[in-house]
């Protein structure tokens, strides 16, 4: 089959796509574009494969189709490195499909060197247009399905066991306390046949009856139901025969009933207790939401109906309230306002740190540790917020807007961090907080160059086999890191070679040996810096000028992916996809995005304070040295919303972007956070200098060069992830027993 023949085919089959299909998986192009591009390589430079006849047919018959394309004339096809040339060509080239103008710029840049890659939609989509498992995540359980599945599963198992025996018990002394009142019988009963609803509600439903009234003689309903005795309960499925019943005189109005008061008065709170712990229970599990729903469905609905309309036996009776099941695993992409449920359940921590935090100063009710927990968590959902509102931004922006946003909030969760402990150890006298700022930066380099690339291609590989990614493109950002490291070193490495080395603590002792002799053992050798020379004159200027090239590296870098060679990515969105910017409903308009990523950068402030106040009795362990709590909590808990994004885009067989993701923060921590703190320190002297001690000069130099090597050949499986994941894994051990830095 011919290359133009294998592209018209690949084109149809992709218009035959179901719309759902293209609608909720956004970054599915990639996986086909991935499967059409081995497709054609094993055309191309694969095994000659037979013919009608039998016989080989030769490279000739294959490859000029592409080859005359950049590498060889159309007479000639020798050799696999012509066809590897044009491999890479057709690799780079990547085809997106959004469903609006605002989500294709969004997409897009997430394609782009400095940008951070978020994934999350910015956009509502239609809700028609969603896939039927994205339809049950968002329904309202009052549809009645005939064909349900299997009820008895785990989820259903785990209701009865975590919520359903608590909640049909409270419904069963409610109701006997309704009975007691004499006047609230009729609730009592609804009370009674509701425990064996909650019980096991799956596959049952609850009707309200829909009553004509005597000014209406057109209705369809012209006959009022008589007192039924029927359970309130039928399993959904069942067609029940409508009886003909006569009339009867008009009820009492809801609330002309003692009935009424007495159940709104003593069961309808007791059940208003019951329902809110249920729904604040199975809301911060997320997997059970549709237990949320049924249970606040219930308390908003159905127990402030009359109870004699609550019956399924009526002529036009509606469903309330059918659950299938319990639980559902897709629920962790559930989204409110575009914020997924975790952001949403996490954010709750901030108040309360900030509550425990500033009110308990004494320490009364939480210990220091207990609150540098919650404040170092709080900062996760911060950062998901501060994300959101950069990719909103950046959504409905030019690259120009988007790269400033990028720059300026992309790093305001870690610079708050880093300012704040800075200027705490100062005013405090206390420099272990500036060396564990510096083990911070170093932690959030290695973990970005090894953990997050290499989990991505461990899971990633796990589920495709073998990926491919645009070498050239990530060699952008490769060269970005070699000269980053590179720079933010070299002030290092200049005071290495040129300083003078200095023991603080030299002590004379007695050799054990018999003789008169004696030895000095020293402890904590250093380099002299701060002789008024070298460092001044010569390390002091040095760090200067590397901070400022640092940030211009960084503009060139922006200028050459966005403007002069953004063709190395050969983006552009399909045609007939996009249905236009008028029809996209922005979740977070533009100001709206500024003003939640103030707040939420004034709130990481706040926290970051007492994740340094609260810090040293953590520093203070003495079986853990600081080195690693830098490296380790402090570097990574900030990254967490960037590594659950680079896992997704490598399970969608995307691992271009998972490795940017890790690429674009590392190049980020040297040519800018870096910078700016040198300079903050210029105006503001907290004692920052930009002097590494070994095991991070060399633990950082290995981790670049290593994770080039890996680069190389544009591929990656779940071996050369696990690599990189162990050689982080090492350096976190060595970081772990290494002696605490001096001064701590």
């Amino acid at each position: 089959m011919s290359l133009s023949a294998a592209r018209s085919s690949d084109t149809s089959s992709r218009r035959r796509r179901p719309a759902e299909q293209t609608q909720d998986l956004p970054w599915e192009h990639d996986s086909q574009v991935g499967h059409d591009h081995e497709q054609i390589r094993d055309q191309l430079c694969g095994d000659p494969q037979p013919n009608s006849t039998g016989t080989p047919s030769s490279h000739q018959s294959i490859c000029p189709a592409l080859c005359t394309t950049k590498c060889m004339p159309e007479h000639a096809c020798p050799n696999h490195h012509a066809c590897d040339d044009s491999w890479e060509e057709i690799q780079s080239k990547r085809t997106i499909r959004a469903e609006n103008e605002v989500e294709a710029n969004k997409l897009v840049n997430n394609y782009r060197f400095g940008f951070r890659k978020w994934k999350s939609h910015v956009t509502e989509r239609p809700f028609e247009v969603r896939s039927e498992v994205v339809k049950e995540l968002y329904s309202e359980l009052n549809v009645i399905k005939p064909h349900a599945g299997h009820l008895i599963t785990c989820g259903n198992v785990a209701y009865v066991l975590l919520f359903g025996w608590w909640v049909s018990l409270a419904y069963i002394l409610i109701g006997l306390l309704m009975f007691i009142t004499i006047t609230g019988v009729p609730y009592g009963k609804l009370c009674w046949k509701l425990s064996c609803y909650f019980l096991w509600p799956f596959g049952k439903s609850i009707h309200e009856v829909q009553r004509c009234c005597e000014q209406a003689p057109d209705c369809e309903c012209n006959v009022d139901g008589t007192e039924d005795n029927s359970p309130v309960l039928l399993p959904s499925p069942t067609e029940v025969p409508i009886p003909e019943l006569p009339g009867r005189p008009l009820r009492t109005p809801y609330w002309h009933r003692f009935s009424t008061y007495a159940w709104l008065l003593l069961g309808y709170p007791l059940l208003v207790v019951i329902h809110s712990l249920a729904c604040f229970l199975s809301w911060i599990l997320v997997f059970t939401i549709p237990v949320f729903k049924m249970n606040s469905r219930t308390l908003g609905v159905i127990l402030l109906l009359a109870p004699e309309d609550v019956s399924p036996q009526v002529y036009e009776s509606r469903a309330l309230l059918c659950c299938y099941h319990a639980a559902n695993w897709y629920y962790y992409k559930y989204t409110l306002d575009g914020i997924n449920v975790f952001a949403v359940n996490l954010l709750p921590l901030v108040i309360v740190a900030l509550v425990i935090g500033y009110i308990d100063r004494e320490n009364q009710y939480a210990s220091s540790n207990v609150k540098f927990a919650i404040a170092i968590c709080s900062i996760i959902p911060l950062s998901y917020y501060i994300g959101m509102g950069i990719a909103s931004i950046s959504a409905q922006s030019n690259f120009a807007v988007g790269a400033v946003v990028n720059a300026t909030f992309g790093s305001i969760t870690e610079l708050t961090f880093y300012i704040t402990a800075l200027l705490r150890g100062h005013q405090a006298a206390n420099p272990c907080l500036q060396e564990v700022v510096k083990a911070a930066l170093t932690g959030t380099l290695l973990g970005c160059i090894l953990f997050i690339p290499g989990i991505c291609m461990i899971i990633g590989g796990l589920r495709h086999s073998e990926q491919r990614f645009n070498s050239r493109s990530t060699g952008v950002s490769s060269a970005l890191l070699f000269i980053s490291v590179g720079g933010v070193f070299a002030p290092t490495l200049f005071s290495k070679a040129y300083g003078n080395l200095v023991c603080d603590a030299c002590t004379n002792s007695t050799r054990v040996n018999g003789t008169n002799g004696s030895q000095f053992v020293c402890h904590n050798c250093h380099y002299d810096l701060n002789n008024g020379t070298l460092f001044h004159d010569h390390v002091e200027p040095l760090v200067y000028t590397v901070c400022t090239l640092l940030p211009a590296a960084y503009i060139i870098g922006l200028i050459f992916t966005l403007k002069t060679h953004s063709h190395i990515y050969d983006i552009h969105v399909g045609d007939g996809q996009v249905m236009g910017h008028h029809g996209a409903v922005v979740h977070w308009s533009r100001w709206r995005s500024l003003l939640i990523l103030i707040m939420a950068t004034v709130l990481t402030s706040a926290c970051a304070d007492l994740v340094t106040e609260h810090i040293q009795p953590i520093l203070n362990q003495p079986n853990i040295s600081q080195y690693f709590i830098g490296v380790t909590v402090l570097a990574m808990v900030p990254e967490i919303p960037e590594i659950v994004n680079g896992i997704q885009f490598a399970l969608q067989n995307n691992i271009s972007l998972s490795l940017e993701v890790g690429s674009c923060i590392a190049v980020q921590v040297c040519m800018l956070q870096i910078p700016i703190l040198v300079f903050f320190n210029a105006f503001y002297d907290v004692g920052f200098v930009l002097l590494f001690s070994d095991i991070h000069l060399w633990a950082s130099i290995f981790s670049v060069i290593l994770v080039n090597y890996i680069f190389m050949d544009g591929k990656s499986d779940y071996f050369q992830g696990t690599a990189l994941v162990v050689v982080y894994l090492i350096l976190l051990a060595l970081y772990y027993f290494a002696p605490s830095p001096p001064g701590c």
